[in-house]
């Protein structure tokens, strides 16, 4: 047995020292577990994680109101159409996105139980907000990112990560694409008895929850209602989750959650020759459907991110209709802001068309953009790899061949994503487990709560009916 194997073996035992979470008490009948209960002794309430986000400087960003993108989505509306498009800027939180509200509440933990550092796993904006409110509280950090391909060549946005987090301080180890990122991870955790700041844990979906809450509060002072549609970019569902639990509990129980992801299908994460073809480091389906289908797939027994608990509607939007909107949003508002909001703010730009003009709809994050980030390194970056870059109908778009910028804005396009196929897709991962056994109902419960669904619509999925 190589070593790999050996430490993916100690995994469980692991991450229970890691994170301090004894993730077998929440376990239940069959496939069911307990999820609230995890959620709610493993978290904290609303109150704390203000708390302790307001010592990181972390939290109550504002919320922008983009006119001149609302007048040009108006423009190719029908008259009295042309919802008022806004924006949670996010980027004004320390290393310049949302993830220092996940961030803060790990760190918090990790002081709190007295670990000495603290570690990750990611290739973006998530290492730089570890490495940056660690360095405040005085913990060493350690930060694991898929890098390379094999020609040891790195995208531009994650090389760039590399350097944030190391100037707060933190020890980056880079690796090249393949299973070698986790393993590694696990022995590092083992090593060094480091907390594990996992995107999935509780802690790390609690700290979004403020900014759901936010944008409720904040929207009905300001405007005296919930928006109608609250736009959220979704790869590993934690952004999601964390938002809409957060809207929920300040009782904004109308607002639609709207998924958003850059369509990149046909290109496998795990493979070499695509990594570099992708121009996205997240937000992209190549992340976002396997963690809808398959949420405990983490680097935890069980993952506090749980997408299809809480997604009302799903579309997908191309790489060139981001960036297009990057440029828009620079040119039109004066925000230069990077490519993981604005993927869900060219969605945003679409169903505004289609909504009235005394709705809003927000989009729930905006992050800061730089060196790597920008869309020019980006667009070169894929050049080099042998992209085509052109101006054209975006519908047109092969992921992984070209990057069609639209030439005119009415042809960006959200693409409505069908969520029964996602329910039969995360039924079918979970079919070894089901097979040949008639369903407690304690696990048709618990499948109606994972996959939204009453009792008609899980029998009809659970009985293969269209």
């Amino acid at each position: 047995m190589s070593k790999a194997d050996q430490i993916l073996q100690e995994k469980n035992v692991i991450m229970k020292k890691a994170v301090g979470i004894d993730y077998d008490i929440f376990e239940q009948d069959g496939i069911a577990f307990d999820y609230e209960r995890m959620m709610r002794e493993s978290g904290y309430t609303i109150e704390e994680l203000q708390e302790i986000q307001s010592h990181f400087f972390v939290g109550n960003t504002p919320i922008i109101e983009l006119y001149n993108l609302t007048k040009l989505a108006r423009q190719y509306a029908k008259p009295g159409y042309g919802a008022r498009i806004m924006i949670k800027d996010e980027a004004c939180n320390p290393s310049g996105s949302f993830k220092a509200r996940r961030a803060s509440i790990s760190v918090y933990e990790a002081k709190r139980l007295g670990y000495k550092g603290i570690l990750t796993a990611t290739s973006g904006n998530y290492g730089a907000a570890v490495a940056s409110l660690a360095a405040k509280e005085g913990l060493k950090c350690i930060v694991v990112q898929e890098t390379y391909d094999s020609r040891h060549v790195g995208q531009p946005e994650i090389v760039e990560k590399a350097r944030a987090c190391e100037a707060y301080g933190a020890e980056v180890f880079q690796l090249s694409v393949g299973p070698e990122l986790f393993s590694t991870f696990l022995q590092l955790l083992k090593d060094t008895e480091y907390f594990n700041a996992s995107l999935y844990t509780p802690f790390g979906i609690a700290g979004v929850e403020t900014l759901g809450y936010e944008i409720a509060i904040d929207m009905r002072e300001k405007y005296g209602k919930d928006p109608e549609a609250v736009v959220i970019t979704n790869a590993g569902g934690g952004n999601l989750t964390g938002t809409a639990r957060g809207l929920i509990k300040a009782g904004a129980l109308n607002s639609r959650i709207v998924a958003a992801s850059v369509d990149l299908s046909g290109l496998h994460m795990a493979s070499d020759n695509a990594f570099n073809r992708k121009s996205f480091t997240t937000g992209h389906t190549g992340f976002g459907m396997p963690f809808c289908t398959n949420p405990d797939r983490s680097d935890v027994p069980r993952s506090a991110a749980r997408p299809m608990r809480y997604i009302d509607e799903y579309y997908t939007i191309t790489q060139g209709e981001v960036f297009f909107m990057t440029e828009a949003l620079a040119n039109l508002e004066g925000l230069e802001r990077g490519p993981a909001g604005n993927t869900s703010l060219a969605v945003a730009f679409s169903l505004a068309q289609q909504m009235k003009e005394d709705e809003i709809i927000l989009v729930q994050e905006t992050e800061y953009t730089g060196a790597g980030k920008h869309l020019n390194p980006q667009l070169s970056f894929a050049r080099d790899n042998g992209i085509e870059i052109k101006f054209g109908d975006p519908k047109d778009q092969v992921p992984g061949q070209n990057i069609i910028l639209p030439s005119d804005p009415a042809m960006i396009t959200a693409v409505p994503v069908d969520m029964d196929r996602l329910r039969r897709s995360y039924l079918k991962n979970l079919q070894p487990q089901m097979e040949g056994r008639e369903l407690s109902e304690l696990e048709r419960t618990y499948l109606k709560d994972e996959l939204k669904l009453n009792d008609e619509q899980l029998e009809q999925l659970l009985n293969g009916d269209d």
